[in-house]
């Protein structure tokens, strides 16, 4: 079995964003929206899609539902020749995850029908497929709720065979923050959440305080700050990195494209400050279109903005 350099455990699913609404949503209203985008959504998807983008093997473990939705899936990540021959495709009745967001001036209202998400188990994951990769990546925690009682075991096992790991809690929808995820971070390299999510998990409204408390529990923490760039905490070191310009579109998906460009450069071997600048240029590019992947399939496009960005 060829060695992959990051394999991607975690969930699978379109997104259907709704662009030009109006500021105020009213019940019974008929709402008419500009347009609309059909694309791949889901946090470990698109991390996974736009990795292989930036030219890193990648290889995914997941569960879809028997329908349209979860082969468009899979063909969206063949485009990038992601792996995709873990992924099993449900034969019950349990439908592949769907997510539609709202997209409003300022703010967005994100709507996911779990489904197979919520199917996926520890038992449906490949292990030894799994343990052949460099490098282990988990997003969306807290949506994995058959998987979510043994991640922590999960990456435990992937520290024993040797692999480096990355976590990517995404939102909370109950807004807990269990203890669970504490226990998994003792396993993991390289914890990737929000401004909010670090400011939620430490119940505390100060991103300074947040950091501190989170950065004792792992190597190398890098929290993105959204209009304000992102930073990274290793050990007592800290570096900034603010926003790279670009004519931004669309903010859905540039998180997890951070944590492509950040693991990217990471598993080179680079300097922690390169990684997180490299993190943001890639993230940077994902808001020039609509959607969390449309940026990366224009690979001449990538290219061209990554060659401009590395001589500025």
């Amino acid at each position: 079995m060829s060695r992959l350099d990051v394999c991607v455990v975690g969930e699978i699913n379109p997104d259907l964003i709704f662009y030009g609404l109006p500021a105020e949503l009213k019940p019974e209203e008929e709402i008419l929206a500009d347009r609309f985008r059909f694309t791949l959504g889901s946090s470990s998807a698109i991390f996974a899609h736009n990795l292989a983008a930036l030219g890193t093997s990648v290889g995914i473990i997941s569960k879809i539902g028997n329908d349209v939705f979860g082969e468009k899936c899979l063909e969206w990540l063949g485009e990038t020749d992601v792996d995709t021959s873990r992924v099993i495709a449900d034969q019950g009745e349990t439908l592949t995850g769907l997510t539609t967001i709202l997209a409003q001036t300022g703010h967005r209202f994100i709507l996911t029908y779990p489904g197979t998400m919520h199917e996926f188990r520890f038992e449906d994951v490949d292990l030894d497929y799994l343990f052949s990769a460099r490098h282990l990546h988990l997003s969306s925690f807290f949506l994995h709720k058959a998987l979510r009682p043994r991640i922590a075991e999960l990456f435990g096992e992937a520290k024993k065979r040797g692999l480096t790991t990355s976590l990517d809690p995404n939102d909370d929808p109950e807004g807990k923050w269990g203890s669970d995820l504490t226990e998994t971070l003792k396993y993991v390299d390289i914890f990737f959440p929000n401004e909010r999510e670090a400011k939620q998990m430490t119940r505390s409204d100060d991103l300074s305080e947040a950091v501190r408390k989170l950065a004792v529990r792992v190597p190398i923490l890098a929290v993105k700050l959204g209009s304000r760039g992102a930073m990274v905490r290793e050990g007592d070191r800290e570096f900034h990195c603010a926003a790279i310009g670009v004519d931004s579109v669309d903010a859905v998906g540039a998180g997890d494209s951070f944590d492509a460009g950040f693991l990217q450069q990471f598993l080179k071997n680079a300097k922690i400050e390169d990684c997180l600048r490299y993190g943001a240029i890639v993230g940077a590019y994902s808001t020039t279109s609509e959607g969390g992947i449309e940026a990366f399939r224009d690979r001449e496009r990538l290219a061209r903005f990554l060659q401009q960005q590395s001589t500025s």
